[in-house]
């Protein structure tokens, strides 16, 4: 291939983002357009936004090579990848909406009333979005490297810097319109060249694809069966709890536009996810030289000029490369800007929009630190093991802190440290390589199917242990997840319940550690205030005396004790939906 093609592919990808991420910059005019987008973008933008961060290397370059090696058995990945979506809309989207949690930190804070447990869910937020990092500065590093011969940290340290500048400079409102931008590119990038792909297939006669290849990753051999089982769990669950998805359901008006996003959703990746089995699937006639490991991530970036060639096939080959480094470069966008929220709440010392952009660089740096060191594992299954982290910890934790109301904070901790840190810890050792096969190694290659169920019995047998220790707004705070917005009392913004507007004057702690220089509602503003603040006063809180407003003297929400407004505060103010606030 004319490595000329691919790097004017990737320097207009770059540019591109550059540009689209200033527009967004140009529009983000206050504290609420840079940590939530106002809490304004619509089911259409914000699906292809969710769309565009979701699509991984795992997802773009992993499937097409696990498609190569392994044969129709990898098609469970697209399907648990899409079904995670199905599993998210029944369970979670709206509640987790209405709760106006930023965070999961802020979700689990503001259910429990704990912050013991939100420092624990904080670690594993952190740990689940630096593992799914690993791979995307991964997948950029072999990219460039197969395409113009760069070496192997250069295409994950040219991700960092843009990455880097595009959240640290325009936020979530510059970060929606890159991601939004970058779906359709990936999409078109895969289905122009599949397009001349098939027809070159037919081309030379159809030739049979069902011809497997030897070779093998252990583990999936000695036990394919329980290897898919837990592929399955890990997908279909652990969606949920991806921290740069949980972010942009925030970003959504209301409980019902968090609905039809997720709808929406389901419709854009099960588009795009029918085309990673065709480049898989050619790749074994074209491109059968790829044995095993990371190599086989490489059939989508050479199986244009393979089964192509020519002029037709370099520029075919450009357009994949392109669309590759927008799907590395939309997904790192999403997952620093989660760790980078989280650092700068629970990490820091204050919670200013400066240390955002200060805790900005560390979000991305350790994980890039890891993707030099381990570079011998497929990406899509470095991405799996991400989702089972994100299973065995958050799920239990959002489904039963939504749905179950015994739940208590010792039995959330304990789920949190026995399914959470039991799958991280098999994580870490097979990364390591401690174990290479037989049951031992499935078992810990894949461990959503047993550390799933071992957080939810935690969670519930210890929470039943504790009836004492269930939190005294766990009405309050369970009619907010589950009633529409237009039947619970408004507060800063249209009933955020436990977090963002509604909260924003009531948790003293919270208040005593914000300081002068914290960021929206310390941080009520991307963030969530505790449950504290809807504490003792049933299911339906009156509203000047939960948002600071009405029955206060004067304005005594976090915003006006830390000198930056809340995001609910500035929407309010400024118009966001037509609405204006009252009187002080």
């Amino acid at each position: 291939m004319n490595q000329s093609y691919p790097v004017v592919a990737v320097t207009v990808v770059v540019l591109a983002t550059v540009l689209v991420g200033g527009f967004g910059l140009r529009i983000s005019r206050t504290t609420s357009d840079f940590y939530v987008a106002s809490r304004t973008v619509g089911p259409a933008l914000n699906a292809a936004a969710i769309s565009g961060e979701y699509l991984s290397a795992a997802s773009f370059l992993g499937i097409a090579g696990l498609v190569l090696l392994h044969g129709p058995d990898m098609l469970w990945y697209p399907v648990g990848y899409t079904a995670g979506y199905l599993v998210l809309l029944v369970f979670v989207a709206a509640p987790l909406r209405r709760s106006g949690a930023y965070t999961l930190p802020d979700f689990a804070e503001g259910r429990l009333q704990s912050r013991a447990v939100r420092r624990l869910v904080s670690v594993f937020v952190v740990g689940a979005g630096w593992l799914y990092l690993v791979p995307q500065l991964q997948g950029a590093g072999l990219t460039l490297k197969i395409l113009t011969g760069a070496p192997g940290w250069f295409g994950g340290v040219l991700v960092a810097l843009v990455v880097v500048a595009a959240v640290a400079a325009g936020g979530m409102r510059s970060i929606t319109f890159v991601q939004a931008f970058q779906y359709w590119l990936k999409l078109t990038a895969l289905l122009v060249p599949a397009f001349f792909l098939v027809l070159a297939w037919q081309g030379d006669g159809r030739p049979s694809v069902a011809a497997g290849l030897t070779g093998a990753v252990a583990g999936r051999v000695d036990h394919p069966l329980y290897a898919t089982y837990g592929l399955i769990v890990a997908t279909f669950l652990g969606t949920m709890g991806l921290p740069h998805v949980v972010v942009r359901f925030y970003t959504s008006p209301n409980g019902r536009a968090a609905r039809r996003t997720t709808v929406v959703v389901l419709a854009l990746i099960g588009a795009f996810y029918l085309l990673p089995p065709v480049y898989g699937a050619l790749g074994r006639l074209y491109v059968p030289q790829l044995p095993s490991g990371t190599d086989a991530d490489a059939a989508v970036l050479l199986l244009p000029e393979r089964a192509i060639g020519g002029l037709g096939g370099d520029l075919l080959g450009a357009l994949v490369a392109g669309g590759a480094f927008a799907a590395f470069l939309s997904t790192a966008s999403g997952l620093t800007m989660a760790v980078a929220g989280v650092l700068t709440q629970d990490v820091l010392p204050s919670r200013g929009v400066r240390d955002f952009r200060l805790a900005t660089p560390l979000a991305i740096a350790v994980p890039l630190g890891g993707s030099l060191l381990v570079s011998s594992m497929p990406v899509a299954d470095s991405v799996a093991m991400a989702f089972a982290v994100s299973a065995s910890s958050f799920c239990p934790l959002l489904v039963l802190g939504i749905w179950w109301r015994r739940l208590t904070p010792p039995g959330a901790a304990a789920g949190l440290l026995l399914g959470g840190g039991l799958s991280f810890a098999a994580t870490v050792v097979t990364v390591g390589g401690a174990v290479r096969s037989g049951w031992p190694h499935a078992l810990l290659a894949w461990p959503a199917v047993w550390s799933v169920p071992v957080g939810f019995l935690a969670m519930i047998l210890v929470s039943l242990a504790t009836p004492g220790r269930i939190p005294p707004g766990t009405s309050a705070a369970m009619a907010r997840f589950h009633l529409p917005e237009a039947l619970v009392p408004r507060g800063g913004d249209g009933g955020d319940g436990l977090c963002g507007g509604a909260a924003t004057g009531a948790v003293d702690g919270r208040r005593a550690r914000a300081g002068s220089g914290a960021s929206p509602g310390a941080d009520a503003g991307p963030g969530c205030q505790s449950a504290g603040s809807v504490r003792d006063r049933g299911p339906a809180p009156d509203r000047g005396t939960v948002s600071g407003r009405g029955a206060a003297p004067g304005r005594t929400g976090a915003s006006d004790r830390t000198g930056v407004p809340d995001p609910a505060d500035v929407s309010d103010r400024t118009g966001v939906r037509g609405r204006t606030t009252e009187a002080p």
